[in-house]
């Protein structure tokens, strides 16, 4: 038979005081004596009573605001982020929060940190696609000390106010593919290029520096070519890994360190030789899947865009509620799709 859930009541009830009080104790209102304090703290624990703070919030009429500052330029990745938090709107209307999407140039630290300036402030919290740049990590700092919540999405600025990341540990990501290359080329020597976003994202330098730092140390057989920067446009990546396959005749692989895959991954067709340069990306996709089934990419490296979504609002809620998001709830882990286990 199931229990039913302990009620405000049951503590109340437990502790010799009025549910008032227990309200008072919750909340950290004074009026209330030291002694009972502890007491009604003991019950809680002793219960395991844990409150149903959206209930609450909703009996007293109210509401919360977040919103999701993302690149104007979106790729299928950010797109299915956007998409996922479509899915949750109708959810969250009922627990009176509603959710607002604000498109962006997240490669131009003055637009990212104005758009931070002037949507931030009509919201209780919001998630950006951050920049870490002084000028955004001041922006993100003056919302912090106006009282709204913020929090970094998949790229970070560690050293800002921000109250939490949500993404994955992107230095891990990027020594998860200097070890996929390495052990790819079989000890073939070779060079290997690397194409970035920008590498003012945050995300997109710790995977370089990760990817870097396991190749250096373990495949001295393979030499790197200066990184390039295509702002994640296919267009712009399709001509950089043009000139990197016409210039170097032994380019081994390739690693398309953010978005633009389909510029790299075109090119690579289009020069006849995919299938000799490894290729490994970002993001599975419905094109990252095909260039795995086609054998274009050689393993592609995913973060759940949909759990990504999902963490970004559990965690601005909870700090809308003054309650700690909870670690081990959003923990979000580097995971290696290839051919033979795509989702």
């Amino acid at each position: 038979m199931k229990m039913a859930p302990i009620a405000l009541k049951d503590v109340a009830r437990e502790a010799g005081v009025s549910t008032a009080t227990v309200d008072r104790v919750l909340h950290g209102r004074p009026g209330v004596r030291e002694a009972t304090v502890r007491r009604v703290k003991d019950t809680i624990e002793r219960l395991g009573f844990r409150p149903n703070t959206a209930a609450a919030e909703l009996a007293r009429g109210r509401s919360a605001r977040f919103g999701f500052v993302m690149p104007e330029n979106t790729n299928a990745f950010m797109e299915e982020i956007v998409a996922n938090l479509a899915k949750m709107r109708p959810m969250l209307s009922a627990n009176r929060i509603a959710l607002d999407v604000v498109g962006t140039n997240v490669f131009d630290p003055e637009a990212l940190a104005t758009t931070i300036e002037t949507a931030g402030p009509h919201f209780d919290g919001i998630a950006v696609v951050a920049l870490d740049h002084p000028r955004v990590r001041a922006s993100i700092d003056e919302l912090a000390e106006a009282g709204i919540h913020v929090v970094t999405l998949v790229s970070d600025v560690p050293s800002s106010r921000r109250a939490h990341y949500i993404g994955v540990d992107n230095t891990a990501a990027g020594r998860t593919v200097g070890s996929l290359i390495g052990r790819f080329t079989g000890g073939r020597p070779g060079k290997v290029a690397m194409i970035a976003g920008s590498l003012s994202l945050r995300d997109h330098a710790e995977r370089l520096f990760g990817m870097t730092q396991v190749i250096a140390a373990e495949y001295p057989n393979l030499q790197f070519l200066p990184v390039a920067q295509g702002c994640d446009d296919d267009g712009r990546n399709a001509e950089i890994t043009r000139g990197f396959v016409e210039q170097n005749p032994d380019l081994i692989a390739v690693y398309n360190i953010g978005a633009g895959t389909a510029g790299v991954g075109q090119t690579l067709i289009d020069s006849g030789r995919a299938r000799d340069i490894i290729f490994v990306a970002h993001d599975v996709t419905p094109l990252t899947q095909r260039y795995l089934l086609l054998g274009v990419a050689d393993a592609v490296i995913s973060q759940n865009p949909g759990r990504q979504a999902r963490s970004a609002v559990r965690v601005l809620t909870a700090l809308s509620r003054n309650e700690p998001p909870l670690a081990e709830q959003e923990y979000i882990g580097v995971e290696i799709v290839m051919r033979d286990n795509m989702p």
